[in-house]
């Protein structure tokens, strides 16, 4: 039985999972009465939810007697840490492309990757069913990104196929009859081409001793520590001894093979040997982390690892210590929210956890408020709950000591009629117009280089000033020199003055004051954000006014009172709205924007003491 390892890359929503449910149906994974899931690799509700992969996975199909290892990646930068280490196990790609919207940054991104280790992808131009498909441009496009990533000669040579994922359907060309039938699968065209043109595993030897190269790494209820990696030589047993060793080559932990996993589907079946060229999960050792080398005991050179990029993004998250805490969460204490985060880092080596400034607070990094987010949703839907300060980049210094600070590649689609605002907007934040170039369907195609701290918060105001038609895409581009102070939100808030439920009297007579962003009846407390006001300065207010009752008015009259509809406060949103002297408080069942310092007299003071500063 012949073996491939690939990896499909691709950026968010151009169909790499619904295209490996099609692998699945077409190869004989699933039985013919199984209940079948749609996106069966997204197994994380949150993946399921805001359908984006976020997590990488591997899978195994059988074709005419030969097994393919496919490894699902994440499309988004923000999961790049899982991209870089994922590519190291493969020796081939299918590099999928929306056949309306083209190669976007997340396509470069992983493209880059993939070229940068020698790897020679397949292109499978998707979506071609769509209306606004445009095929030839797209081909075109991808060619272009290819030689503008410096792809060998042999790398632009690459087989191409045209596909309609959802239906299941690859060709060689767009022209072709999409049938798909059990008895003439659609995609046996890409089936044949991966066994015709991705090499077998290279540079395998069963006789060597064994080597295995980490590259996710999971924790089992039941058997602890498991990590996952492509046997780079030799032959692993279960019960066999071996030992870790860093990419330096210093020995890290060492133990025996307790258990062996094969992926076999979407199932992982224990083994009790697996040679060079499998990619498999190893249980056993408790010190083993991504990019550590597990061998046999008579080796001392590690695997060549890859480099994990550092992070560029860090947010604080502290003990909720509003007067609501502990009301909706299950797990208030520090020494919960800390187990839980370096539990998070350990898995998850693309981020980093210390300890804050107080006993009470953590500062967490990572690659991108997405990330970041995700991490933050999960924690809350296992009952924490958190104090969250708004996100800031990390900036570092060159050898000659000037600060450099990460910038990022945008990427803008957005009807024309906006283009100005959108133009001003990016410029206000030290952007730099790279690019301008209409994109078909009446849209204008914007490429900026902009500092990142420059886009913290900038989403919320695209999505309004292009009245939700445009489309936003960043990718990490690298370091440049400090570009100077940007500026903040430009509106100061609305502040609960007292503790007690919300009015809808009082907030109608609030509305002239600003945009409102709390519902009637919800429970406020003292230092709590109700709302954004139109000037710059903050506004305490009292949102617990009711209407006084007289002969002449009853209580029924309230019922006549009409207020503007608040907009969606979700967690991205909160995170990125908020200014440095306030926090996010986040339960399981609520998100609510508050002060850091809660009592006006400890505002006033901070306010004074960071001005004198």
């Amino acid at each position: 039985m012949a073996l491939r390892n690939i990896a499909i890359i691709a950026h968010v929503d151009h169909g790499k999972t619904t295209l490996v449910d099609q692998l699945f149906r077409q190869s004989g994974t699933y039985r013919e009465n199984q209940q079948i899931t749609e996106r069966a690799m997204d197994s994380n509700a949150l993946e399921r939810e805001r359908g984006i992969t976020i997590l990488a996975k591997v899978t195994s199909v059988e074709w005419q007697g030969d097994r393919i290892n496919i490894v699902d990646t994440p499309g988004h930068a923000d999961f790049g840490g899982e991209v870089e280490r994922i590519l190291s196990m493969v020796d081939g790609v299918v590099l999928l492309c929306d056949a309306a919207e083209g190669p976007l940054p997340q396509t470069k991104f992983v493209l880059t990757k993939a070229l940068k280790r020698g790897i020679k992808p397949i292109v499978v131009i998707n979506k071609i069913d769509r209306p606004d498909a445009e095929i030839d441009n797209t081909l075109n496009s991808v060619f272009d990104l290819f030689v503008a990533l410096d792809a060998t000669p042999e790398q632009l040579d690459f087989p191409i196929l045209y596909a309609v994922g959802r239906e299941g359907w690859a060709g060689l060309s767009p022209d072709e009859e999409r049938i798909n039938t059990p008895e003439n699968p659609g995609l046996a065209p890409l089936f044949n081409k991966i066994i015709e043109y991705v090499p077998e595993p290279h540079a395998v030897d069963k006789d060597a001793p064994f080597k295995l190269l980490v590259t996710m790494l999971e924790r089992d209820p039941y058997l602890g520590r498991v990590v996952t990696g492509r046997i780079e030589s030799g032959v692993v047993k279960t019960n066999q001894a071996v030992h870790c060793l860093d990419y330096e080559g210093n020995k890290i932990d060492a133990g025996r093979v307790t258990k062996i996993l094969a992926f076999r589907g979407l199932e992982r079946v224990p083994l009790e040997t697996a040679e060079a060229g499998d990619i498999v999960c190893i249980a056993g050792l408790e010190k083993a982390t991504v990019a550590n080398t597990i061998c046999d005991l008579s080796v001392s050179e590690p695997c060549e690892a890859q480099p994990i990029d550092p992070p560029i993004i860090s947010m604080t998250f502290r003990v909720n210590d509003s007067p609501m805490a502990g009301r909706e969460g299950t797990k208030v204490t520090s020494r919960m929210i800390r187990d839980r985060l370096f539990r998070e880092a350990e898995s998850n080596v693309a981020l980093k956890v210390e300890d804050g400034n107080t006993m009470d607070s953590f500062k967490v990094s990572g690659r991108g408020e997405l990330q970041l987010g995700v991490l933050i949703e999960n924690m809350r839907r296992e009952g924490f709950e958190l104090g969250i300060s708004r996100p800031e980049v990390i900036l570092s210094k060159d050898e000659n000591g000037n600060v450099m600070e990460p910038t990022e590649e945008v990427v803008i689609d957005v009807d024309q009629d906006y283009t100005n605002i959108v133009m001003q907007k990016m410029t206000e934040r030290k952007a730099e117009l790279r690019e301008s170039a209409p994109s078909g369907g009446g849209k204008q195609r914007l490429s900026f280089i902009a500092p990142s701290r420059g886009l913290i918060g900038y989403y919320s105001e695209f999505l309004t000033d292009t009245r939700g038609t445009g489309l936003m895409n960043r990718l990490f581009h690298g370091w440049t020199p400090f570009k100077g102070k940007l500026a903040g939100r430009r509106n100061g808030v609305l502040i609960s003055t007292a503790p007690g439920p919300v009015t809808a009297y009082a907030l109608f007579n609030l509305e002239e004051r600003g945009k409102i962003l709390v519902e009637p009846n919800i429970e406020t407390y003292a230092g709590m954000i109700i709302g954004e006001h139109n000037r710059e300065n903050d506004l305490e207010v009292n949102v617990q006014k009711a209407k006084q009752l007289t002969n002449f008015r009853a209580a029924g009259k309230d019922d006549a009172i009409k207020l503007t509809p608040i907009p969606n406060i979700s967690l991205e949103y909160a995170m990125t709205y908020i200014n440095d002297d306030e926090l996010v408080e986040v339960t399981p069942k609520s998100i609510r924007l508050r002060k850091t310092f809660l009592d006006p007299n400890e505002r006033k003071k901070n306010e004074r003491s960071s001005a004198s500063a």
